[in-house]
């Protein structure tokens, strides 16, 4: 009985830091690009010409 009473704080620790760190992430604007990311992987760098002059 005591393991499960344990075991039922920690998880309701680990929930409640899980959540705390997705609104940490929401609050520090980490999802506000969403559509750069997903353009970038069709850009790459070695196409472009080394002196932009030429």
């Amino acid at each position: 009985m005591n393991a499960t009473i344990f075991l039922i704080i920690i998880s309701l620790c680990l929930g409640a830091a899980g959540l705390g760190a997705f609104f940490w992430s929401l609050k520090h604007t980490q999802y506000d690009d969403l559509d750069g990311s997903a353009e970038r992987i069709f850009l790459d760098e070695h196409d472009r010409p080394l002196n932009p002059r030429h």
